[in-house]
């Protein structure tokens, strides 16, 4: 299967050296568990025009420095093609900014939480009985780096994941074939630690950035989360 990457930002400028670009991450994410993906990435955020949906077999919207609330010439546009990939009923995954566009676009509530920001290994609920349980169980444990936050998800659309943190973490859209998350599977330990080290001199004192970066020392699920996503796109299609 072709995954389609609709491009919209990237590694922070001080990690780029050490950790690369973002999309890559994605690949070795999905390698880890034989998905059997290829990448066709589009450079939206430049520029780039959107894909014709006929030849467009799976959609992914990845992360970015922006918000939904952001005047950017590119965010409009984005959000009529994801409603027009929604009606087409092409799959399509939405990963961090991703999840919040995706909700923003069909009707959602989106935008900076009062909490601030959730950072580290962050625990989620999984609902009873979705698909998303018999990956997990009860529980999945993925790294977080956002302020954004699904206030309010679409009406067509519910919740597998949830915290006390982050109500909506992640949500399952009633066209069967869209699925969204706030967390980061896509990201290793390393990248997490320097993210945290980042917001360091950002929003931050050491202590908070310490507590952070020790909850990654724990279990994380990114590969059930990778698998999780693969199967959807499998079946999606």
């Amino acid at each position: 299967m072709i995954v389609t990457v609709l491009h919209v930002g990237d590694v922070p400028a001080p990690l780029k050296a050490e950790f690369g670009p973002y999309v890559p991450m994605f690949e070795r994410m999905f390698a880890r568990i034989d998905a059997g993906f290829t990448f066709d990435v589009i450079h939206i955020a430049e520029g780039a025009p959107f894909p014709d949906l006929a030849d467009v077999e799976a959609l992914l919207i990845p992360g970015s420095a922006a918000g939904v609330y952001d005047d950017l010439e590119w965010m409009e546009p984005l959000r009529a093609f994801i409603r027009k990939a929604y009606a087409a009923r092409t799959p399509m995954l939405g990963v961090c900014f991703g999840h919040q566009v995706m909700a923003d676009a069909l009707g959602g509530d989106v935008r900076k939480s009062e909490k601030g920001w959730g950072l580290g290994r962050h625990t989620y609920r999984v609902a009873a009985g979705s698909a998303a349980e018999h990956i997990f169980g009860d529980n999945a444990a993925i790294a977080a780096s956002h302020q954004d936050q699904v206030i309010s998800p679409p009406s067509c659309a519910k919740a597998y994941l949830s915290s006390d943190f982050t109500p909506n973490a992640g949500l399952v859209y009633d066209n069967g074939v869209a699925l969204s998350m706030q967390p980061h599977p896509e990201f290793d330990v390393a990248y997490s630690k320097a993210l945290c080290d980042l917001r360091l001199s950002e929003k931050f004192g050491q202590q908070k950035v310490d507590t952070a970066k020790a909850t990654l020392d724990q279990p994380l699920d990114n590969d059930r989360a990778a698998q999780l996503l693969a199967n959807f796109l499998k079946s999606a299609r």
